[in-house]
């Protein structure tokens, strides 16, 4: 039965103890205020308030669809310590001073409501904390906002799914930094864990920091996958291999330094049979769907000049993807088959996985330049060997990868690139071999690997001493008289040349799109 939002601060304790255990019986230990709110009782909300209160701490929950609030404290948080707010100001007046709440809403306009309504309630000192998929200019521009009303604003990137908001998910916080004492406690509480007991959690940096971070995560989430479901595609259509095959396979890798969460539900994906005894992931419509964040993360790169190959191929796997008719269509123009094919089948199976590592590292160490040029652009104080930590448990693309990432940042936390680490320059080195041959052996075949490729061009191309834009160059100044460095002359020093002896001296100005 709905209660109504008849609770307002100075009716009291005891109005507030009689109405929390009217809507929980069996609770009568419950705090009078709570230690945190939370706006939004989606499934994610849902399992961090589960997760906050089994951590003992209170938890104030308020949903827009207010009925929501009341099944929830009824069902699931029945005799729980959960204190239930039909609205905002009601919400507000349960908390513990300073006020503390978290959203859990759609990113977008939905968090620019809410932040508004609540800068009508809220005071001072307050804290309003965006745990959504925001895109992090906005969380630039909501610190902003929130600091100026006097209060502090926290926008921290949430990463484990539903499963991880239940059990201990990663966190990157970042916003105001007087915040973080603040929630400190609560959120390093509710993160995942590494194996020394080290929370998969800590302050990032200023205003958007911890959703950037964030951001990047998923860009490199969606390169993962796309490793992953390239050498699935390599074994299925190559080879030839049977899902049990490649379960075994999976199963085989995660014993090995791709041991990881995304390879290990790869695995668990392989085994899994439809009611027919057949293989599920064989009856799946082959088109990806996305949130935007890779997206995001491909166009911060393009505005900081940084090129994050294998993700914006990752990115663009997923809309090639969705162009399912019109792929139909065209295969049935070009009618390609895949020659048999004819080789060692485990050895190959292995220069896959070879080939799945070095990407990988590649994707990471573009990962990780990006955030090192966006910390430059922004006045951010990143600690790398911290992001790899708070990466290292709890969300989707933890791993014990991560843990050779965290020690190469604390041996050089100058490390300008990860392939210049020495562990990861042996490492790659070994691979490389492996790593052509599978890739060679994609473009022989027709088998796409567009993320393997790319990984491949970018490491050879970072590691080459001479490029050919020395010619691009002198096409751009015989065409637009754009100038060009020389060889011979100082950094800085530009030239132009009448190529055509129709141009004259005139050149365009220079500078850096």
């Amino acid at each position: 039965m709905a209660v109504a939002s008849t609770t307002p601060e100075r009716a009291g304790g005891i109005a507030a103890r009689a109405l929390r255990t009217t809507l929980n019986p069996t609770n009568t230990h419950m705090k009078t205020k709570a230690d945190i709110g939370l706006v939004g009782l989606a499934v994610m909300g849902e399992n961090l308030v589960m997760n906050m209160e089994s951590k003992g701490f209170t938890v104030a929950v308020y949903n827009r669809t207010v009925e929501k609030v009341d099944a929830f404290v009824n069902g699931r948080g029945a005799g729980k310590n959960f204190i239930p707010a039909h609205s905002l100001e009601e919400l507000a007046a349960n908390l513990e001073r300073p006020r503390k709440v978290f959203l859990m809403v759609k990113a977008g306009a939905a968090v620019d409501d809410m932040i508004g309504k609540l800068l009508g309630i809220l005071e001072p000192g307050d804290v309003i904390i965006d745990g959504g998929n925001s895109h992090f200019p906005d969380t630039i521009r909501r610190t902003k906002l929130v600091e100026e009303k006097g209060l502090l604003y926290v926008g921290t990137g949430v990463s484990g799914g539903e499963e991880g908001a239940l059990k201990g998910p990663s966190m990157m916080p970042g916003g105001s930094p007087a915040a973080w004492p603040i929630v400190k406690p609560i959120f390093q509480a509710i993160c995942a864990k590494v194996e020394d007991g080290s929370p998969c959690c800590d302050w990032v940096g200023e205003n958007g920091a911890g959703h950037f971070v964030k951001m990047v995560h998923n860009g490199i989430e969606y390169g993962d996958m796309q490793l992953i479901c390239e050498s699935y595609q390599l074994m299925r259509d190559l080879l030839g291999m049977s899902a049990d095959e490649m379960h075994k396979v999976f199963a085989a890798w995660n014993r090995t330094e791709l041991d990881s969460y995304l390879i290990e539900i790869t695995r668990d994906i392989l085994a899994h049979k439809d009611a027919d005894g057949s293989p599920l992931v064989e009856k799946i419509l082959d088109t990806a769907g996305q949130k935007g964040t890779g997206k995001w993360t491909g166009i911060a790169a393009l505005d900081e000049g940084v090129p994050l190959t294998l993700i914006g191929e990752a990115v663009f796997a997923r809309c090639l993807s969705a162009m399912k008719a019109d792929r139909v269509a065209a295969a049935k123009e070009y009618g390609r088959t895949i020659p048999a094919f004819e080789g060692d089948k485990k050895a190959f199976v292995e220069a896959i996985r070879q080939a799945l590592f070095a990407s990988k590292i590649v994707s990471y160490a573009q990962g990780y330049t990006l955030m090192r040029t966006a910390a430059k652009t922004y006045g951010w104080n990143l600690n790398y060997g911290g992001i790899a930590l708070m990466w290292r448990g709890g969300c989707i693309i933890r791993s014990v990868f991560l843990g050779k990432i965290k020690e190469a940042y604390d041996k050089d936390p100058a490390l300008p690139n990860l392939l210049l680490d020495p562990y990861f320059k042996k490492t790659v080195e070994g691979l490389v071999p492996a790593w052509r041959k599978v890739v060679a052996q994609a473009a022989l075949a027709g088998v796409p690997a567009p993320a393997m490729s790319s990984a491949l061009a970018y490491f050879d191309g970072y590691t080459s001493e001479r490029l050919p834009a020395n010619l691009l160059q002198a096409q751009r100044d015989y065409f637009g008289a754009h100038t060009y460095e020389r060889l011979d002359a100082p950094r800085g020093q530009f030239f132009h040349t009448d190529w055509t002896g129709l141009g004259g001296k005139t050149s365009a100005s220079t500078y850096n799109a």
